[in-house]
């Protein structure tokens, strides 16, 4: 594995590196959002301006109108665009729409590109994914699915409930996980103004970086053609690994890029700060913080990069990332815990970005599967490895 970056992509990395600074760091403070995320109007306006400066959706291919990324490219353009917890939303980056957009790149049919997929490389349209579910249904176990599809004419019948929807709340199309009456899992295609999907509410949540924030669906004899169906029938878990693999991965690149910044402002605040006498950051125990955070954004960099290399080679991974999901949710977590314990008051008080960093990434660890959740897949997976090594 090379570690070095080809010059076209160092070059990009400071193209993306510079928009942030410039067009999406000064809007980070604009009164069009909440706790529910960018209003559509700043979404639209960050958008605009990756638009104009050749960012947009960089990860889709070149046919639809993206930059192509690899997925190491990826793991370098997508950390910088984390910088900023606007960066994923201006560049068309954000979950879920980033993992939708790979998997409708890989699965759907040509027709459904059109209708749904165009728009959304472009910046026009908004999706959601559209899986978990209140106990009893799905959560981290998939397999516990309770949305079903019935079959009906030309077509299926969804009904069940959804939550912990991102997006949800202002999407224009869904993809729904639901149950066939044998037992297998199906994706659907559905757009979200049909009378047949009701927005319930939108949960309080600790983050409140995702556009349209998080949302609790009800789907009430919803009509869904046999046309869209996304994929084959039946194969609903199989192309949920197709999504998540990557999407796990790229959660991880997101989150180091805000870890780097919130690292950032506390290095400064030690230069500056007086103690007792000398800087914050001469006193052994903030220095070791530091270097403590040095540490784990270097093992969370190595991971992410050697999974994208693999990606790239392609493997399929599952197992690699949720290595990477584990390591690096749980050292980007220290990084910024640390960072709120440097900086003290300011750390806790709005007076610098590290507290809204800290209470969006919380869930970082818990989103995309929990770190007990993926700690037990790889147990299976490494015992069952050893068990056939051995026979």
């Amino acid at each position: 594995m090379n570690f070095d970056l080809s010059d076209e992509l160092k070059a990009l990395q400071q193209r993306t590196r510079d928009f942030i600074r410039e067009q999406v760091l000064p809007l980070e403070n604009d009164p069009r959002q909440d706790s529910h995320g960018p209003h559509p109007a700043l979404r639209d306006e960050l958008v605009a301006r990756a638009r104009a400066a050749g960012l947009l959706t960089p990860h889709a291919s070149v046919e639809l109108g993206g930059l192509g990324l690899s997925h190491t490219a990826k793991a370098v353009v997508f950390e910088e665009a984390g910088y900023s917890w606007l960066g994923p939303t201006a560049l068309n980056i954000h979950a879920p729409d980033e993992g939708n957009i790979h998997l409708m790149e890989a699965v759907a049919s040509p027709a459904q590109k059109a209708r749904w997929l165009v728009p959304q490389v472009q910046g026009r349209t908004r999706s959601c994914f559209a899986m978990t579910e209140p106990a009893p249904g799905a959560g981290a176990d998939p397999g516990m699915l309770q949305t079903t599809a019935v079959r009906d004419g030309a077509g299926y019948r969804i009904n069940g409930r959804k939550w912990f929807i991102t997006g949800a709340d202002g999407a224009d199309y869904a993809i729904v996980m639901a149950r066939m009456e044998d037992g297998t899992a199906t994706m659907f295609l559905a757009d979200m103004d049909q009378p047949g999907i009701v927005l319930e509410r939108n949960m309080d949540a600790m983050d409140r970086c995702f556009t349209g924030g998080h949302g609790v669906l009800r789907f009430d004899n919803l009509y869904v053609p046999e046309a869209d169906i996304l994929g084959e029938p039946g194969k609903g878990f199989r192309y949920a690994q197709v999504r998540l693999a990557p999407a796990r991965l790229t959660h991880c690149m997101r989150w180091l890029g805000q870890a780097r910044r919130a690292h950032d402002i506390a290095v400064d605040y030690a230069r500056r700060r007086q103690a007792f006498g000398r800087p914050l950051a001469e006193h052994e125990g903030v220095g070791f913080m530091l270097a403590d955070n040095d540490m784990d954004l270097q093992t969370a960099r190595l991971h992410i990069w050697h999974t994208a290399w693999l990606l790239d080679q392609g493997q399929r991974c599952n197992f690699e990332s949720s290595r990477a999901k584990v390591v690096c949710s749980e050292a980007e977590w220290r990084v910024v815990d640390r960072c709120v314990q440097i900086l003290g008051g300011q750390g806790v008080t709005g007076e610098t970005a590290v507290m809204r960093i800290f209470t969006d990434m919380r869930a970082f660890r818990i989103y995309d599967g929990p770190s007990e959740v993926h700690r037990w897949s790889m147990a299976r997976k490494i015992v069952q490895g050893e068990a056939a090594a051995a026979r």
